[in-house]
C-alpha cells in the first residue's frame, strides 16, 4: 500500500510522512474520521513506509525491498494488526481470523465493517475486542522489532474494545518500548474509552472530494464522469457508500423507475396507481424502502437546482437528467420543502416501525397536493 493509494486526504497524508522522515511519528497514534473515509489504508502505507529500506524521492515506499514485498502480502514479521472479531472460545484472538483477515484487505482496500461482517458470516453477535487479544498484543509487542528499527500494532476500530481489554493495554500504550508504535484507526473516536483516547495523538482525517471519489467510480467500473459523479453525490463523499452504490447501480435504476411512477401518477391524482405503488415498495421491506425514500429526496433537491440552469450544482445520471428537463420546473420553492418533510417523515416513521403501506401511501396521497403547487 502507497501513499498514492489513499484517497484525499493530501494533508494529512503530507504530515504523516513528514513524521516518518523526521523520525517523530508517535508512539501512539489516532486516525479517525467518518465511516467510508480511508483511514486504515493510510494506515497501512504509512507502516510500510516506515519499514521500507529504500524509500523513492517522491516519499513512497519502494514496493521492492524486502519489507515492502512482505507488507504486499501482510507478511511483514513486525506488523501486527488487530481488529473486531467473533469470540470463538475463551481463548479466541485475531490470530484465529488472520486468513479473513488478508481477504478482508485483498477485496476492500477501503475499509468496510459491512463486507468484515459478512466475512466473518455474523449470526448477530457483535464482534469485539477481547481481553485474550489484549494479552496476545502484550506478548507481541514486548518482544524486540526483529527486522525493523520499530514494531507497528495497526488497530483497526478501537471503540470495539471491550473495557478489560482496554485496561490491559493502558500503560503499553502510555509507557511504551522505544521500538513501538500504535496506529489506532477509528470510525468513532468518541466512543473509544477515554483513558485510551487520551494517550494518543489524533489525527482526523475528512471525506474525499467528489471528484476524488469520482476517479476511484471511474477506474474501478469505467464508468462515464458523469454517472461517477451522481454516485458520489449520492454517497456525499463516503467511498464505501459510494462503492455500494456502484455494486447496486442496478438498485438505483429501480429507484429511478419508482421515482418517475410516483410522480407521473401523482400529478395525475391516480388513487388506485398509488396505492399499488405503495405496495410495491413496501414490498422493498425496511431499510429497502428508507434508501429509496432517501434516493427520491436527493431526487427532489437534484430537480430543485436543475431550474437553476447551472450544470455545475447537478450531480444527474444521464437516465435521472432526461427526466429531470421536464420534470424539474414541478419542483419549486413552492413545494420543495414540503416535499423533503414529507419524505424525511415517511422515512422516520418506517424507522419507527410504523406499516410501510400505510404511510408510503399517505405519503403518496400528500404528493398529489404538492406536485401542482
Amino acid at each position: 500500500m502507497k501513499f498514492s493509494d489513499v484517497i484525499g486526504n493530501r494533508q494529512a497524508v503530507a504530515r504523516l510522512r513528514d513524521m516518518i522522515d523526521a523520525d517523530r511519528l508517535p508512539h501512539a497514534l489516532l486516525l479517525h474520521g467518518a465511516p467510508g473515509v480511508p483511514k486504515l489504508a493510510l494506515a497501512r502505507a504509512a507502516t510500510q513506509y516506515l519499514h521500507c529500506t529504500n524509500r523513492t524521492p517522491q516519499g513512497e515506499p519502494c514496493g521492492q525491498c524486502p519489507s515492502c514485498r512482505q507488507h504486499q502480502s501482510f507478511n511483514h514479521t513486525d506488523t501486527t494488526f488487530s481488529f473486531p472479531y467473533l469470540k470463538k472460545d475463551d481463548a479466541s484472538t485475531c490470530a484465529d481470523y488472520l486468513p479473513q483477515w488478508r481477504e478482508f484487505l485483498t477485496e476492500h482496500p477501503v475499509e468496510d465493517y459491512e463486507a468484515w461482517l459478512s466475512i466473518l458470516k455474523n449470526d448477530n453477535s457483535q464482534p469485539r475486542i477481547f481481553v485474550k487479544e489484549s494479552e496476545a498484543i502484550l506478548n507481541r509487542m514486548t518482544l524486540s522489532a526483529y527486522v525493523s528499527k520499530y514494531k507497528v500494532l495497526i488497530m483497526w476500530l478501537p471503540e470495539k474494545l471491550r473495557d478489560d481489554a482496554a485496561n490491559k493495554l493502558l500503560k503499553l500504550i502510555e509507557e511504551p518500548y522505544d521500538d513501538c508504535k500504535f496506529i489506532l484507526v477509528s470510525d468513532d473516536a468518541q466512543a473509544i474509552l477515554p483513558t485510551i483516547f487520551s494517550r494518543t495523538q489524533r489525527l482526523e482525517l475528512t471525506r474525499p472530494t467528489l471528484d476524488e471519489v469520482a476517479a476511484v467510480l471511474e477506474t474501478t467500473a469505467g464508468i462515464d464522469r458523469r454517472d461517477a459523479l451522481a454516485l458520489a453525490a449520492t454517497a456525499d463523499g463516503n467511498v464505501t457508500a459510494a462503492l455500494h452504490l456502484l455494486d447496486a447501480k442496478g438498485e438505483n435504476v429501480e429507484f429511478h423507475d419508482r421515482f418517475v411512477t410516483l410522480m407521473r401518477q401523482a400529478y395525475l391524482r391516480d388513487l388506485p396507481g398509488l396505492k399499488a405503488w405503495s405496495e410495491s415498495v413496501a414490498d422493498f421491506k425496511r431499510e429497502k424502502a428508507c434508501r429509496f425514500l432517501a434516493y427520491a429526496a436527493r431526487q427532489v433537491r437534484e430537480n430543485f437546482v436543475y431550474n437553476l440552469h447551472m450544470p455545475d450544482l447537478n450531480y444527474l445520471t444521464a437516465q435521472e437528467e432526461q427526466f429531470s428537463t421536464r420534470f424539474a420546473p414541478f419542483i419549486n420553492a413552492g413545494n420543495v420543502e414540503q416535499l423533503l418533510t414529507l419524505f424525511n417523515e415517511a422515512t422516520r416513521d418506517i424507522r419507527g416501525n410504523a406499516s410501510a403501506r400505510i404511510v408510503l401511501f399517505d405519503m403518496a396521497v400528500h404528493t398529489t397536493i404538492l406536485i401542482k403547487k
